[in-house]
Parts: structure tokens; C-alpha cells; sequence
């Protein structure tokens, strides 16, 4: 099992639940509908890795930079940057037939995360920052969500148990794309203007 950490302490995720299609300026930059419901997926303990990959089977891999929430007694206790792997390729083909992403979404090495940190009080003023080889890429928050945190908390309870433990990945803002070898990532947390955590990778 896959480990993650906050407050140096290690935790081990049950799953990681992921919402799609949360920032407006992401869907249209995907050419989707936005839904009436929120889309939920998710991705198992085998998918977390801290190795970048720019490929697998072939397919190049897209990033998605996320707001990565960490679940402790139902609460939003860490939170911390998320990079969510895609074969949209893949996925595009399995939209297409009316089929489940899980081969698309959930596959070892889909979900990179930093260290995560004390949430803040107010989760609102959250943000994050990707950069691919020191170019800005990526930049959105709370602010831009369709469905902010506490709402997506709320929209998971109705249906699944949150174990202690378990990351809720918030869905990416406009930006997203290929993943190419030995290209430089650097993803960022922030509340407000104050850095609370940032990472970085190099694709393989």
C-alpha cells in the first residue's frame, strides 16, 4: 500500500475520490457539456506514486493540476498539490462508447501528490499554481469551483464513506496537457498570496 504525509505523520489512503469537470474554463477547454450532477470517479491506493511518467502502453500522459483535500474524521484535515495522469486518448475513446475511464483515470502511477499541510480555516482563499519547465501553465482555486469543498464533502457523504485518511482530488482548472520526457513540473498551494506547499517532478 501507497503512503502519503502530513504533519509528519504518514497516512494510507483507502481510495482517492475524484471530482471532474469542476472549472468551467476546463470543460470548454475539453469540449464538454457542463454536467447537471457532479462527477465523481475514483482511483485506487495502486494509482498513487511519486515517479512523474510521460507515458504508458505507448499513449503520452496529460497532466491535471489539482487542490488535493486529505480526510480525517470526515473533516478536511490536510490539504496539499495533486497531479491527476490521464490517457486521454484512451479516455476519449471510452466516452465515446458510453463506457467507464477507470482504464484512463486509474492505472498505477495516475496520482502524484505533495507532502499535505494543516487546512486553513477558511479553505476559500485556496489556489494552486502549476509551471511545466518554469512556464505557468496552470493557476485557479476555490473561487473558480462549481463545487467548492464543502459542498463536494457534503455530495460524498450522501453516497460513500470518507475513511480517515483518503484524498478528495477537487478537479483541474484551464490548462491542461501532454506530458513530455524529462519535462520539469513544479505545482504550488497557496492561500492567498502565502505559499503553504509546493513540489516538483521530472517527467520520465
Amino acid at each position: 500500500m501507497h503512503h502519503i504525509s502530513f504533519a509528519q505523520t504518514t497516512f494510507t489512503p483507502s481510495k482517492i475520490v475524484c471530482v471532474g469537470r469542476n472549472y468551467v474554463a476546463h470543460i470548454q477547454e475539453l469540449g464538454n457539456e457542463i454536467p447537471d450532477d457532479m462527477v465523481v470517479f475514483n482511483k485506487p491506493n495502486s494509482a498513487i506514486s511519486s515517479c512523474l511518467l510521460a507515458q504508458i502502453d505507448g499513449e503520452t500522459l496529460h497532466y491535471e493540476g489539482e487542490i488535493a483535500l486529505l480526510i480525517s474524521a470526515g473533516e478536511i484535515a490536510g490539504v496539499g498539490f495533486g497531479l491527476d495522469l490521464t490517457r486521454r486518448e484512451l479516455q476519449s475513446r471510452l466516452k465515446a462508447k458510453g463506457l467507464p475511464w477507470e482504464r484512463a483515470k486509474a492505472f498505477d502511477g495516475a496520482a502524484l501528490f505533495s507532502e499535505f499541510v494543516p487546512a486553513p480555516a477558511d479553505l476559500r482563499t485556496l489556489s494552486l499554481r502549476l509551471t511545466v519547465n518554469g512556464e505557468l501553465r496552470q493557476a485557479g482555486g476555490v473561487g473558480l469551483m462549481i463545487y467548492p469543498p464543502a459542498e463536494i464533502l457534503r455530495e460524498l457523504g450522501s453516497f460513500t464513506t470518507l475513511e480517515d485518511g483518503d484524498i478528495v482530488m477537487t478537479g483541474t482548472p484551464a490548462g491542461v496537457g501532454a506530458i513530455r520526457s524529462q519535462d520539469r513540473f513544479r505545482g504550488a498551494l497557496l492561500d492567498g498570496d502565502r505559499e503553504l506547499v509546493s513540489v516538483s517532478w521530472q517527467a520520465q
